[in-house]
């Protein structure tokens, strides 16, 4: 007896459906995570209380004025670039930079001036680095 034999289909799965379910999520996962972004920061600065420290002799005074300029030592910074107090402080220091140095800041000076006084510190290597503060009254 002879059988007819039945071609066979290819056996093929649907991947349509299971793309779709697949990007659906994805959607989802996308309008439901919540980006937060933190629009303040709260800061709580501290109070400096302490002895006042003895004068030293050679200690180079950089000042940060409220409107960003800088003096060292009395004499007038040219302008308000990292590079101009790297310059000012290595000609003060004469390329010492185991002299301390204290860093005297008005109360409304940004701190980008701040910082920037910083980095050409530290840029220079000035290891006794201080910084000047008021003793709370009271």
């Amino acid at each position: 007896m002879k059988f007819v034999r039945r071609a066979r289909l290819p056996v093929d799965a649907n991947l349509t459906p299971l793309i779709d379910v697949v990007f659906l999520l994805l959607i989802f996962f996308m309008v439901s995570t919540s980006f937060t972004q933190q629009t303040e920061l709260t800061l709580a600065l501290p109070t400096a209380s302490g002895e006042p420290q003895d004068i030293v002799p050679d200690l180079l005074e950089l000042v940060v004025s409220r409107d960003g300029n800088y003096r060292l030592n009395g004499f007038s910074v040219p302008d308000a670039s990292v590079e101009s107090v790297k310059n000012a402080l290595y000609r003060v220091s004469k390329g010492d930079t185991t002299l301390p140095l204290a860093i005297v800041a008005d109360a409304n000076a940004t701190h980008q001036s701040v910082v920037a006084a910083l980095d050409a510190a530290g840029q220079l290597g000035f290891s006794k680095l201080s910084i000047a503060t008021l003793a709370p009254e009271g």
